[in-house]
């Protein structure tokens, strides 16, 4: 399952839905907004995407990640809007009978969300009174 939100992310719901008593590992990532960029103090950030192909593509990195990997069942939350410092703006949990599955599944998903999903970053700065369109990109191992 792949969403993108505007609101922020009840973990524990989407927890909840990963359990399941024949599951013995999961693994999460919370990627929150951080104080500063590039030398530059961050004072908020806005997300943005295109949302019907950033889920369709999330949902393809989902489906990946489950052939790729021995988990159960993955969930990621995107999302978007206005973040404030500290805002927690993804958040991935994967399910697996085993936890080194939902570690690897849970880093591929990040990985990859990165680089692929159509979700933009406008960073605003403190220091500067001045914004930047930042690279949601990064170089990403091969799997």
């Amino acid at each position: 399952m792949f969403i993108i939100s505007s609101e922020p992310i009840d973990v524990e719901k989407y927890k909840k839905q990963l359990r399941h008593d024949h599951c013995g590992g999961f693994c999460s990532f919370e990627g929150w907004v951080r104080n500063h960029n590039n030398n530059h103090q961050v004072c908020r950030l806005e997300y943005s995407a295109y949302e019907a192909l950033a889920v369709t593509t999330g949902e393809q990195i989902i489906k990946q990640a489950k052939d790729k990997f021995d988990i159960e069942e993955a969930i990621c939350i995107h999302r978007v809007g206005l973040l404030e410092i500290g805002d927690m703006a993804v958040w991935i949990g994967v399910s697996a009978k085993h936890r080194e599955a939902a570690f690897e599944a849970c880093r591929y998903i990040i990985d990859t969300l990165k680089a692929d999903v159509p979700i933009w970053k406008k960073e605003f700065y403190a220091d500067t009174d001045t914004h930047a369109w930042v690279a949601n990109r990064e170089n990403r191992p091969l799997y």
